[in-house]
């Protein structure tokens, strides 16, 4: 069997799910999730992940990887990834990826990450040196090392400068050379061919499908969950607690957000969060077929 990757993106709440088990089910595959959220334990109800039995149809690979407390990045990702595709191609079964996640989304067809390592050191003087000067002199910094400019960097987003600024100073290059060898890397699943297919669905239908999504997870027991989870360390994962669904939830609790407004708050953010994933898709994806979720029928996603 030659080396293809089915990819099935879309928005939150588009409806991946369904579509994703039954051309799976049709054409042999297993299932390579590629959601940032459904690699947590305990992670179920805020991330609709799919349900025991619904997993149960098809193998999936990467669901339910890492304790609430563990941080997952994409260096990980990719090494896990790869070893599913990997294990899944050698026994002759097709490969379908499946989720939203921008990041992880994009190391199927680009270079992810570079060898570039920076010493503890190195990283916790240039942290204490932002909370002691703030960002003006890490930019500052940053323009010294570079004299040709900065090229598209956000000077007004502090992650980003200190990761730019800890790069150059580990690497002794400018942040123009980090990119042209960036990107003369291969991609880590260059020798596959990778077809990509995103589902979209009409406006008004997908803001009802929002809506009644934030109120199946109140009613199937969020807030429980997340108090659970709270005390099993959410807060120590900041890109968990911070998920649409898990941070409203965490409010209330706290006290910051009415029980009354939870759902639509959390349908709100969700909508937001739509916005940006479909301005992401058209800005970083490659070129690919984007198909009606509510018209397509699972056989012909990748017809």
């Amino acid at each position: 069997m030659s080396r293809v990757i089915h990819v099935l993106t879309g928005c939150t709440a588009v409806g991946k799910t369904e579509l994703a088990l039954r051309w799976a089910e049709a054409n042999g595959a297993e299932i390579v999730s590629c959601d940032s959220l459904l690699f947590y334990r305990g992670l179920d109800l805020g991330t609709a992940k799919p349900a025991r039995l619904v997993l149960a149809r098809v193998p999936h690979h990467l669901i339910d990887v890492c304790d609430v407390t563990e941080q997952m990045d994409v260096t990980v990702y990719v090494t896990q990834a790869r070893a599913a595709v990997d294990d899944i191609l050698r026994r002759d079964r097709r490969v379908l990826v499946t989720g939203g996640s921008g990041f992880y989304l994009k190391a199927f067809f680009t270079p992810i990450a570079d060898n570039i390592e920076v010493p503890d050191a190195l990283r916790i003087d240039v942290r204490a040196r932002l909370e002691r000067e703030g960002i003006i002199a890490l930019v500052a910094e940053l323009r010294r090392l570079n004299p040709a400019g900065l090229g598209a960097l956000d000077v007004q987003n502090p992650r980003r400068v200190l990761r730019a600024l800890e790069r150059c100073r580990a690497s002794g290059r400018t942040l123009a050379e980090l990119k042209e060898n960036f990107t003369a890397q291969p991609a880590p699943f260059a020798d596959c061919t990778v077809k990509l297919v995103e589902l979209v669905r009409e406006k008004a239908g997908l803001e009802q499908r929002i809506e009644q999504r934030a109120t199946a997870m109140l009613q199937a027991g969020l807030v429980a969950e997340v108090r659970g989870l709270l005390t099993k360390g959410l807060k120590q994962n900041p890109s968990a607690a911070k998920a649409i669904g898990y941070r409203e939830t965490i409010d209330f609790l706290e006290g910051r957000l009415p029980e009354a407004d939870l759902a639509a708050t959390i349908a709100h953010n969700t909508r937001a969060l739509v916005k940006k994933q479909r301005t992401w898709f058209k800005t970083q994806l490659p070129a690919h077929r984007s198909v009606d979720a509510a018209r397509v029928q699972a056989e012909a996603l990748f017809a």
